[in-house]
């Protein structure tokens, strides 16, 4: 059996082929990128020293990828990162490079609410409509649908807020959100890419125990002695915020001077979602998959403690 992960080279998808390199025997893995120029050397060093196949596949050349796929019988196909039709093409040229590459299932990370009505998070047209794509391409599939992730408020918003005058900002209001992990979400994308789904099966990734933000907020204030202030807003008042910290409204915009690699379109509705009550749905099948319960965010204050610690300015001093 072979097994592919895309993006390895980022943050979740990283994980994943970590993971993977401790269940199954580094000649059975390919790990690709979408530009393997910014490929940590060392990291491909390590990675083909372990007999694992590294490869370049950029989600806008089709035929790239049905080079880098062909042989391979499971891909974990992790999302792209940019936003809109654009999204939607390069996921329609990963299926079909799957498809004539004769691969056998495909996991796919999507997004909490993909298949729910109601949700208008920014970033969900895309989701579904690759969801529809793999539904319709006659390959196997799985399909993660993430929460929000629960580092993004552990490093992003603490950021944010120490860029804003300790100023936490946001239009979640007092709503909850039962946010996932990466390593949770990771480890059920490696669990599925090693079949241990079931056949053609939607996993909904969320933690058990639903927080506000202004209960992290507060978590961090205490922890750090520093006197972060939760502030509520509209959504006028959130774009601004956001705008003051030179961050786009959409992913075609100008990013040289944001501080993290979101856009407020994603940031605003996200946040909405979470004071409608959306986001704070609890499933349980993380423990499905994984055989025990997910990580809470008092489980990572510690680790990602250096953002405030280190008083980071920037997603690329981030680990």
């Amino acid at each position: 059996m072979k097994y592919l992960v895309t993006g390895a080279d980022g943050k979740l998808a990283g994980r994943v082929a970590e993971i993977m390199l401790k269940e199954v025997n580094g000649k059975d893995l390919v790990f690709t990128c979408p530009n393997i120029e910014r490929l940590s050397p060392e990291k491909k060093q390590r990675w083909e020293e372990s007999g694992v196949t590294v490869k370049e596949a950029n989600y806008d050349n089709e035929e790239q990828m049905v080079e880098a796929f062909t042989g391979v019988d499971r891909i974990y196909f992790i999302s792209s990162i940019i936003n809109g039709p654009k999204r939607v093409e390069q996921h329609r040229k990963v299926i079909e490079a799957c498809k004539k590459a004769g691969v056998k299932h495909i996991t796919y990370t999507s997004f909490f609410g993909a298949n729910r009505e109601g949700y208008n998070q920014y970033v969900l047209p895309d989701h579904r409509a690759t969801e529809a794509m793999l539904k319709e391409c006659g390959i196997e599939y799985n399909i993660l649908r993430n929460n929000l992730y629960m580092e993004n408020y552990l490093t992003t918003s603490v950021m944010l807020a120490m860029l804003s005058n300790n100023v936490w900002g946001t239009t979640a209001g007092e709503g909850k959100v039962s946010c996932i992990a990466k390593d949770d979400s990771a480890a059920c994308g490696a669990a599925l890419l090693l079949g241990k789904g079931e056949k053609n099966q939607d996993y909904d990734l969320t933690c058990l125990e639903p927080v506000s933000q202004r209960d992290i907020c507060n978590m961090i204030a205490e922890k750090s002695g520093i006197p972060f202030v939760y502030k509520p807003m509209n959504e006028e008042e959130f774009l601004e915020y956001l705008e003051a910290l030179h961050i786009p409204r959409t992913t075609d915009g100008d990013f040289s001077q944001a501080p993290v690699p979101f856009c407020s379109n994603d940031m605003i509705t996200n946040e909405a979602g979470i004071s409608e009550g959306q986001m704070g749905i609890v499933t349980h099948d993380v423990e499905k998959l994984l055989g025990r319960k997910p990580l809470e965010v008092r489980d990572l204050l510690d680790e990602y403690s250096y953002v405030w610690k280190n008083k980071v300015k920037n997603w690329k001093e981030m680990y």
